[in-house]
This record gives structure tokens, C-alpha cells and sequence, in this order.
């Protein structure tokens, strides 16, 4: 088959498709990547190859110099509870999200099009932010998926917007959504279905009791960590029973928000003061470490090391909920301090964390060199916690593989071409 991945230029979304994409390519299949232009090296380096389509979206710098619209109430899509919401409220957040949505996608998405035409592809797998990807399978008549780098909270909200769509008065029907995707659907010759929002199947990396489901049928898959290309350093060769524990901020803070939410050197003093640590492993990008000041001895500072290879070394983490520091701690089964901004769905999945027992929940309004400091302090004392996250992290291995996922895909592909 010629499989065609289409995503957004986030390293999230790349990373936890690429060894789905790999397993493709292994078993034979032609596999390209598809995303912006400025994406190009980033997909190259995960040795994929690269389709550059479009121009480059605007929306960085724009959430640079707006870092608060992360923190804003239409931002997060974490309350799924009908009872809570109003046609109202989630009219004005699906306004909000249509227009996120437009800066992502319209710059690439005709030329995604254009290409899926010339490349002819048998399955199209879309990151689940990616509709121009959708767009691009239904314009050539490929089978597509779409594959979730979060829990569904795009899919939740949908179902429960048209509940409330429903009984809404006529004369205020209005669906953004439905709208923003159909005009770009007619400019492809396309009608809207609700086939382009959530897929023909929905590939999903989170255990049952970490994930929303939104319907339609869905194939579990084992998440498999990839942080880019790594080398193991000398350090972390070296056998050591040292009680370890690792701070990692991510990259989203800095490099799309313009900074991160803590003071990091307070952070590391106060989790240096803990009896029961012997390191603080604070895995930075160089302009965090640019911002640190004097660290006591215990913390040992480093960057461009991947977290799954640092993890399995660790007894907790404190990171910011993002997914991709989410699951490989979970796939590690290091029990987690989850510091999350509410944009998304990290309310939500950071909740269902501290509910399975895993790990613990801090708003980052709420957090502080002590309350982050007590909380790996509980993480660290209660033998509760490492013996639920060794539960969740055996839900995450018993899904089938990227590899022994693709014959699946591979079938289902065959029966619902166009």
C-alpha cells in the first residue's frame, strides 16, 4: 500500500506517530510524511520521508506573543458532562477552536490535497488536528484514520455540541465547525460529513481508563516512546542505587508560550531539601537552562537526552501533562506530579492520572516550590503510587504493538476504499 501520514507541525503529534509509521514501512509498505515546511527536518530526522506542502502557519508566534490564550476558558475542552454546559458556552468555544484550527491547517491543506492527487495514497493516517488530511483521503477516495496524540476530547466535545445543537432553538443553529471544514471540503469538490471529523477508525495509544470514548470504532495501539534522535550519555551508564527523580518542563512552554509558568530554580532548591532524593535530573531546553540560577549539588542539569531514556533510571517525575512526557512516564512506570495549564485535554487526562492512582494532579495556578516539593514527597512515601502506575503501564503494554497493528489497518484499509 502507499500510506500517507498528514500532521501539524507539533513534535507531539509527529513522535507518537512514528513508529506506527516505521511498522509500516517495515512491513513493506510506501509511507511519506506530509506537514509544513519548516517541518522538514523535524520528520527527516525521525528517518521518514518528508512531503513539504503549503506554507508555514503563523500560529507560533502568534501564541508567543499571546501566551495567556492557553489559560483561557475556551481553551480547554476538559468537561464533557452535559449537565455543565450550554449550547451557549460550547458555541463560543467551538468558535475559538475553528479558528485555531483554521491557522493549522488552511496554509497546508490544498496542497495536501494536491499531493494525496498526485500520490495516489490506499490509507491516509491523519493526526487528529490534521483535517486536512481527511480532506485529502475522502478528494482521492483512500481509507483514512485518525490517530490521537491526547485523550478524545475533540471527539467527546463534538458528540455533546450536537446534543446541544439539537435541542437548541432553530433560529440559533449555527455549527462553526461543520461550516470552516465543509467550505474547505467544496473547495475540493467535497461535502462535510462527520466522517472528516473523527475518521473512519480512530487510533488511540491511552489504556481504556486514561481515554474518552467519543464512538465509532476504535484500535487500540501500545504506545511506544520516541523523543527524536538520542545518545545515551556516560552518566547514565553507570549503576546506581541513588534515589532519582526528574523535572521535565517540556518544550511546548518555551518554545510556543513564551516561557514557562514556574520558577525552575526554586523548583530544584526545594526538591533538593527532600531526604529521600539524591538527584534532581532537570532535563531543559538550553534557553530554560539559560534562566536558572546557583542549584545545590543534588541537581544535575542536562538537555537534548530523550525522557525514555532517563525514566526507567527515575522514582517519580514532576512534568507539565504534556503527552508525550504523560505516556512515557506511564509507559516507564514512573509515577508522575502532573504541573498542566488547562489548555486541551490536559485537565482531563491529569485528573484520570491522580484517579488510577498513577500520580498527582497540581493546577499550575497552584503551584509552588512547596506544593511541588510535597507532592513528590507523596509520590515517593506512599507504595501506593508505584504500584498503580505498574498497573496502568500493563494495560499500555497489553495493546497490540505499532507492527501488529498495521495488518489490521492493512484490513480494514481493503474494505472501506472508496
Amino acid at each position: 500500500m502507499r500510506v500517507l501520514f498528514v500532521t501539524i507541525p507539533e513534535n507531539t503529534h509527529l513522535y507518537s506517530m512514528t513508529p506506527l509509521a516505521w511498522s509500516f514501512w517495515a512491513a513493506g509498505h510506501e509511507v511519506r510524511v506530509a506537514s509544513t515546511p519548516s517541518f522538514t527536518e523535524r520528520i527527516t530526522r525521525t528517518g521518514l520521508t518528508a512531503v513539504p506542502v503549503g506554507q508555514d502557519s503563523p500560529i507560533h508566534s502568534g501564541t508567543t506573543a499571546n501566551r495567556e490564550v492557553q489559560e483561557t476558558e475556551a481553551a480547554g475542552w476538559s468537561e464533557l458532562d452535559p449537565a455543565k454546559l450550554t449550547y451557549e458556552m460550547e458555541l463560543e468555544r467551538l468558535r475559538y477552536t475553528v479558528w485555531g484550527l483554521a491557522y493549522y491547517n488552511d496554509p497546508f491543506l490544498e496542497d495536501v490535497v494536491e499531493y494525496a492527487r498526485f500520490y495516489k495514497p490506499d490509507l491516509v493516517i491523519w493526526d487528529a488536528l490534521s483535517f486536512a488530511g481527511s480532506i485529502a483521503a475522502q478528494a482521492v477516495g483512500a481509507a483514512h484514520a485518525r490517530f490521537l496524540s491526547f485523550t478524545d476530547v475533540w471527539g467527546g466535545k463534538r458528540r455533546v455540541f450536537l446534543d446541544l445543537l439539537r435541542q437548541a432553538p432553530a433560529d440559533l443553529h449555527a455549527d462553526p465547525f461543520a461550516e470552516w471544514l465543509g467550505e474547505c471540503a467544496a473547495r475540493n469538490g467535497q461535502e462535510f460529513s462527520e466522517e472528516l471529523v473523527v475518521g473512519q477508525w480512530t487510533i488511540d495509544q491511552l489504556p481504556a481508563r486514561l481515554t474518552v470514548h467519543a464512538g465509532g470504532t476504535r484500535l487500540p495501539v501500545r504506545f511506544t516512546p520516541y523523543n527524536g534522535p538520542a545518545v545515551i550519555p556516560d552518566w547514565l551508564r553507570e549503576n546506581t542505587d541513588s534515589r532519582r527523580v526528574c523535572v521535565s518542563l517540556g518544550t511546548a512552554n518555551t518554545e510556543r508560550f513564551g516561557g514557562d509558568y514556574v520558577s525552575k530554580t526554586d523548583i530544584f532548591e526545594a526538591l533538593a531539601e527532600l531526604d529521600n532524593v539524591d538527584e534532581v535530573l532537570a532535563l531543559l531546553l538550553p534557553e530554560q537552562a539559560a534562566e536558572l540560577g546557583p542549584l545545590p549539588k543534588q541537581v544535575r542539569v542536562v538537555h537534548n537526552v530523550p525522557m525514555h531514556a532517563v525514566l526507567p533510571t527515575c522514582s517519580a517525575v514532576v512534568h507539565h501533562g504534556g503527552f508525550g512526557s504523560f505516556t512515557t512516564s506511564l509507559y516507564d512506570g514512573v509515577p508522575a506530579l502532573a504541573v498542566a495549564t488547562p489548555i486541551a485535554d490536559q485537565v482531563l487526562r491529569c485528573r484520570l492520572l491522580e484517579e488510577s492512582g498513577a500520580g498527582l494532579y497540581l493546577p499550575h495556578t497552584e503551584a509552588t516550590p512547596e506544593s511541588i516539593r510535597d507532592g513528590v514527597h507523596r509520590l515517593l512515601t506512599e507504595p501506593s503510587f508505584a504500584a498503580d502506575v505498574q498497573t496502568v503501564r500493563a494495560e499500555m503494554l497489553a495493546h497490540p504493538t505499532p507492527y501488529e497493528l498495521v495488518p489490521v489497518c492493512e484490513q480494514l484499509a481493503g474494505a472501506r476504499r472508496f
